[in-house]
């Protein structure tokens, strides 16, 4: 018996199976049109969903992955949750360890009052962003877990249409 033809067919099959995984992963089904531009973003943690908006119109919806505690608001640095309120995107981090970065105004006064009661740093560095430098191939993929220290994240492919979508000042709506 000549075990190498199955164990061959099986790598192949292995490989062309991998092969359909991560172009589904990196597919765009539904591109943001050129020019869009929105005036807010919302985003609902328990659907894992951040939605562009302008006016009431939804310009697109995108499955996001959260801080790795997920569950409630971010109360204190290190806790691994995703805020919840309303804040805007501050700026952009091109030099971020994850591909391209929205930096949120996490913490506003009311975070910080309510982590000086409680005698906690409130933590900072809050982002939208995408996949971590070097692992955009996983594409989709992450969103399988919830993975951030507390930032909203998306593909490499969907942050490049929110970069270009999202001017500086835009309000962002976090809700549980």
């Amino acid at each position: 018996m000549n075990w190498k033809r199955p164990v061959l067919a099986g790598s192949v099959l292995l490989l062309l199976v991998g092969v359909a995984v991560s172009t589904w992963a990196q597919k765009n089904d539904d591109p943001l049109p050129v020019g869009a531009v929105a005036d807010r973003i919302v985003v609902e943690k328990a659907k894992r969903q951040l939605t562009l908006l302008k006016g009431s119109e939804v310009l697109k919806t995108y499955r996001v992955a959260l801080g790795r505690e997920p569950v409630g608001p971010k109360e204190r640095q290190g806790d691994g949750r995703t805020p919840e309120g309303v804040y805007t995107v501050m700026g952009r981090k091109v030099d971020s360890a994850f591909h391209r970065a929205l930096r949120l105004s996490y913490p506003n006064t009311k975070d910080v009052a309510q982590a000086s009661a409680r005698g906690v740093p409130p933590g900072g560095d809050i982002m939208i962003h995408g996949i971590k430098n070097g692992l955009g191939w996983i594409g989709r993929l992450h969103t399988t877990s919830d993975w951030t220290e507390g930032c909203i994240a998306v593909t490499d492919e969907e942050i490049e249409e929110i970069w270009r979508a999202v001017p500086d000042g835009t309000a962002v709506e976090i809700r549980p």
